[in-house]
């Protein structure tokens, strides 16, 4: 790849990380958004008068990782005090009178400033009796916790404090130093966004202490391979190498048969139903897909865009020998995981793969898998003609990786011809689906139309090979009020579908991937105007809603009740959408 051909990279630098870093600290509640560190499974929020730490875990919920229930502090008088300010580095009580910060990732400090005392107290469970400890005056000036890996807490005095409350900071400093450079009025929810990057990177020991960069800390702690799709699309504006790691451990580990696995956690890896608790392993036998055995194991995977992702990550980041080489073997395990779509998930044997399970799809929620399974769905296959499409590109610019006895072409070029002839292939089937009378594409439950208007039928425009009467009518509907012109573009289910539902995950509130994927289609079919509108008021959303949340009410742009918050992809895709529209300004 040439050096042209990359994407400039303009990052906030050293001199202004400190500025960025207060930009994020403005949006640091501790409800919506904690206050970690980097690599750290820690978490504080506020609880009551004072603070509470959770730590952070694979398919547990807050309440069940409670390290500490209660935390105060109470001044040399007996007077609370309260949080008065939070950094991405401290949080401040009683104006700073009491600083807490993190004494590495394992563990917190909490200290008092020069010349005061202050009473500190906790409560580990609820209901169990307080202890208290004074720092200060005649006592050591700080306290630190240390949260093992069954949570449980251990304390002892300290006078590191400032030690501790230095090397938070520059971490943290390190880290918005490469925050990218937008518009100035994109920039406050630019530092946000890169500070949630940054907040939701765990270490996965087993791994020798990889860094996963998870949707979130609060509810999903692990590497979804989507997730780690489009969160790599964000970060490679600041951290190329950081992006490249993502859809490395994304790719680390797929099946025999080259399935890619639907999570990377601490504990290995979510490949199938057999790789859940017994408890969920049934309720999933029981939904998977109608033409395979129902006692076997149904594969749990993700929609493929992982040479989409690296195609981008790629152009943020010169190609040099070593990159070259790491390419070439995403690029092998990219081109396996293809094949297995089409060898191991055309469950109906007409030539174009479906989804045997709603996991599969990451819409797992949509009305469009209300009905019996296996389910054809046109983003399936439109996923499929752009990844057979951005595989043709790779190869040809990378070459193949060498792997004796697969099969494989020759010849790059042979390669890539084989690439674009399935893709020519799935776009025929794919246009099979489009239902002119309704105008648009339907889905089909075990071979029978599904009703419901989703978003899903707008992502064939991402193969920018629509005949133009097609891509007429998917423009008309996103004009339509009746469909998916709602005050805050895309709903997920149109409007006019009986099965929208405006706060129900996948059936009618608006995601910031769904929506940057249609803005990218919109480009790829000719209509760069109107998917400068949609990426535009996308990035309005999330600073509209004050944060890139999970999703979104498409009537009032705020966040919806029951999303999570502080959402890795809409922080990342917020930058990637916020770069683009920032080029030139």
């Amino acid at each position: 790849m040439s050096a042209a051909s990359t994407l400039p990279r303009r990052v906030v630098g050293r001199a202004d990380a400190a500025a960025a870093a207060a930009r994020a600290g403005e949006h640091l509640d501790l409800v919506l958004a904690p206050f970690t560190l980097p690599r750290s499974r820690l978490m504080v929020f506020r609880s009551g008068d004072g603070l509470r730490v959770h730590t952070s875990e694979y398919e547990r919920s807050l309440e069940e990782c409670v390290a500490i229930d209660a935390l105060e502090v109470r001044d040399g008088d007996g007077a609370r005090l309260a949080v008065t300010r939070v950094l991405p580095h401290a949080i401040e009580l009683g104006d700073g009178a009491v600083t807490l910060t993190f004494a590495g990732p394992h563990a917190l400090s909490l200290g008092v400033a020069e010349d005061r005392e202050a009473m500190v107290s906790w409560t580990v469970r609820a209901g169990d009796e307080a202890e208290s400890l004074r720092i200060g005056g005649r006592h050591a000036a700080s306290v630190a916790f240390t949260v093992d890996a069954d949570r449980g807490v251990e304390f002892a005095r300290s006078d590191a404090h400032a030690a501790h409350l230095a090397e938070t900071r520059a971490t943290w400093l390190d880290w918005f130093a490469r925050c990218p450079v937008v518009r100035d009025d994109l920039q406050d929810m630019a530092a946000f966004c890169w500070w949630v990057l940054g907040a939701n990177v765990v270490e996965l020991p087993q791994l020798a202490g990889a860094r996963a960069v998870v949707p979130s800390k609060i509810g999903y702690v692990g590497l979804w391979q989507w997730d780690a799709y489009f969160i790599a699309v964000g970060l490679r504006h600041g951290d190329p190498e950081l992006a490249r790691e993502q859809l490395d451990l994304a790719l680390r580990f797929p099946t025999p048969e080259g399935q890619l696995p639907d999570v990377v956690h601490e504990h290995g890896v979510l490949a199938s139903s057999d790789d859940l608790p017994a408890s969920d392993r049934e309720n999933l036998r029981r939904a998977g897909s109608a033409v395979a055995d129902p006692s076997a194991p149904v594969p749990l995977t993700k929609p493929p865009l992982a040479a989409w992702a690296l195609r981008k990550v790629l152009e943020a980041d010169p190609v040099g020998a070593g990159t070259a080489d790491w390419a070439r073997r995403m690029v092998g395990t990219v081109r396996r995981s293809q094949d297995w779509w089409f060898a191991h998930s055309d469950l109906d044997g007409d030539g174009l793969p479906e989804y045997g399970h709603p996991y599969s799809s990451g819409l797992d929620d949509s009305p469009v898998f209300d009905g019996p399974l296996p389910t054809t769905t046109p983003d399936l296959a439109a996923y499929l003609v752009r990844q057979d499409l951005e595989l043709a590109d790779l190869v040809e610019r990378f070459g193949l990786a060498a792997d004796p006895g697969s099969g494989e072409p020759v010849s790059p070029a042979a390669a890539a011809s084989a690439h674009r002839d399935r893709a020519a292939r799935t776009l025929d089937r794919l246009l099979g689906l489009w239902d002119g009378e309704r105008d648009r594409f339907r889905s089909l439950a075990a071979g029978r139309p599904v009703e419901s208007d989703t978003v899903v039928g707008l992502m064939p425009l991402l193969t920018g090979l629509l005949p133009e009467a097609i891509t007429e009518r998917l423009v008309a509907a996103l004009d339509d009020p009746d469909r998916f012109a709602t005050p805050w573009p895309v709903p997920t289910v149109a409007v006019g579908d009986p099965d929208h539902s405006p706060e129900r995950m996948w059936r009618g509130p608006v995601w910031v991937n769904t929506n940057a994927l249609v803005a990218e289609g919109l480009e790829r079919s000719g209509r760069a105007e109107r998917a400068g509108r949609l990426a535009e008021r996308t990035v309005e959303l999330v600073v509209h809603a004050g944060g890139p949340h999970e999703y979104f009410d498409p009537r009032t742009g705020e966040r919806a009740p029951s999303a999570t918050t502080a959402f890795g992809w809409s922080a990342a895709l917020f930058i990637d959408l916020a770069v683009a529209r920032s080029r030139g300004a």
